[in-house]
């Protein structure tokens, strides 16, 4: 019978305050522990494939600069041969066009680092940044 009264008093889910709140962070602790075993894994994962996709992008980028000597200096042997010059000179000419072509991507990408980028949401920051200092002034008078 005493068992009936202590039921009673103490219904399915109001086992006190302190039992609440240790069962509320005992879930919590739960669902962020899975979440980050969840993290853990899938960062793994993630980090496999990153490596996987660097590796591959550096090997093609080797192949395709080996790929383009090759080309350059087949080129250069044809032209030479074709001229019935000496293939030196023919690659000397090469180099000097590509150390030519090479100074004009470097002016275009001074050219272009040199002019302000965002130049739309830096005037937009100033005008914030004016309108709080005027706000600040205005407060300050009214008080």
């Amino acid at each position: 019978m005493s068992d009936e009264t202590t039921r009673s008093r103490r219904p399915a889910g109001h086992g006190g305050l302190l039992d609440n709140l240790l069962a509320l962070m005992s879930a919590l602790v739960g669902f962020f522990e899975s979440r980050a075993a969840l993290v853990a894994k899938e960062s793994r994962t993630a980090l496999i494939r990153c490596l996987i996709v660097a590796v591959c992008l550096l090997g093609g980028l080797m192949l395709f600069a080996f790929g383009y000597i090759f080309l350059v200096t087949s080129v250069i042997v044809a032209i030479a041969q074709a001229a019935q010059i000496s293939w030196v000179w023919t690659a000397l000419g090469a180099a000097g066009v590509h150390f030519l072509l090479a100074l004009i991507f470097l002016f275009i990408a001074r050219s272009k680092i040199t002019k302000p980028m965002f130049r739309a949401t830096s005037a937009e920051l100033k005008k914030d940044a004016e309108w709080l200092r005027n706000l600040n002034i205005t407060s300050h008078r009214r008080n």
